[in-house]
């Protein structure tokens, strides 16, 4: 089990992101996708390092105690070794705000799989605040202050599903590379849901299950991933992939799952073409304005509820959306 240090909370001082409230009785994060940058000079995007301002600036205001950094780390084609100048290029010299000095946790996107992926990992013992040690992984974090806790699961959606070639032409995932390797994950995966009795439990991986835009639903992971996530009582998927924020909510099983989706570090895409493949009304809420330089989630947890909240780079609020602790009964 991972832990990780806690902040007392600060005074908000702006009506900028008004949504944050003063309570040290709470875990707060933030999560972004699809935040890498650009592989010639200037190795960045002004999205990126509008979002890396804001995230700077909004983990410092709710005391983010951690980073989830959720694929697409490094466009196009990943890193090669981990001498690669990207890690500097797009990462240490972009994310330099001291508020941002906490802890990153990491999983892959189809982008990073293109170049050496266990040059990532590695990277994680040259610097602190970066954390990916496996494909996959379990995270887990006390709420300060209660008896409550968090449980995340960090998933490999590339070797559940297998890797898309472009993220310029709608296709699916052709399926894993390694159907052991995927199927090895798909029972760690149930292992870690069933045995979970954490008071909020989140899954996360790069490929959205649902998703009314360029990409849309991830048919690999609807016939996988979406039971298991209503059985075992989720309460949240987050992902990213399309470059854009979405929230969907659905209900199976007798259990609600939201679905978050916090693309839009680096690129914006406004398609909604895959509006009419979601189940009805499960939209809740979807962002892409590419007049503005991106946007990212943020989560705050206590005792009662799971707040996230999507803010756009300029550091306005976007959209907020409460659920309640889950029932294991």
């Amino acid at each position: 089990m991972l832990s990780l240090r806690c902040f007392p909370a600060v005074l908000i001082t702006t009506v900028i992101c008004q949504c944050f409230e003063v309570d040290a009785q709470k875990l707060s994060f933030v999560v972004l996708a699809d935040w890498g940058g650009l592989p010639k000079f200037p190795f960045r995007t002004p999205i990126e390092e509008a979002v890396a301002a804001r995230l700077a600036d909004v983990g410092g205001r709710i005391n983010a105690s951690f980073v989830l950094a959720l694929g697409d780390n490094f466009y196009y084609d990943g890193v090669t070794d981990v001498d690669d100048p990207r890690f500097q290029e797009t990462y240490n010299q972009v994310f330099l705000s001291s508020s941002l000095d906490i802890n990153w946790y990491l999983v892959a996107g189809n982008h990073d799989h293109n170049g050496n992926i266990t040059a990532q990992i590695a990277y994680s013992k040259l610097v602190k605040r970066w954390n990916y040690p496996a494909l996959y992984y379990k995270l887990s974090f006390s709420i300060p202050g209660t008896t409550r806790h968090i449980d995340i699961l960090m998933t490999d959606s590339i070797v559940l599903c297998g890797n898309t070639r472009s993220d310029f032409l709608y296709e699916q995932p052709p399926g894993p590379r390694s159907i052991n390797e995927a199927e090895k994950q798909w029972t760690w995966l149930e292992e870690n849901l069933a045995t979970s009795k954490a008071d909020y439990l989140i899954v996360t991986g790069h490929y959205p299950v649902y998703s009314i835009a360029e990409h849309g639903p991830t048919f690999c992971l609807l016939d996988r991933m979406m039971p298991l996530l209503h059985k075992y009582k989720v309460t949240a998927y987050l992902s990213g992939h399309d470059h854009n924020l979405q929230h969907l909510a659905t209900t199976a099983f007798n259990a609600t799952v939201d679905y978050f989706i916090s693309g839009a570090a680096d690129f914006i895409d406004a398609s909604k073409k895959h509006k009419a493949d979601v189940p009805k009304g499960s939209s809740k809420f979807h962002w892409a304005d590419i007049f503005t330089f991106g946007g990212l989630g943020c989560i705050e947890v206590n005792d009662e509820e799971l707040v996230f909240t999507f803010v756009e780079a300029s550091g306005k609020q976007l959209y907020r959306h409460s659920t309640k602790r889950r029932s294991q009964s």
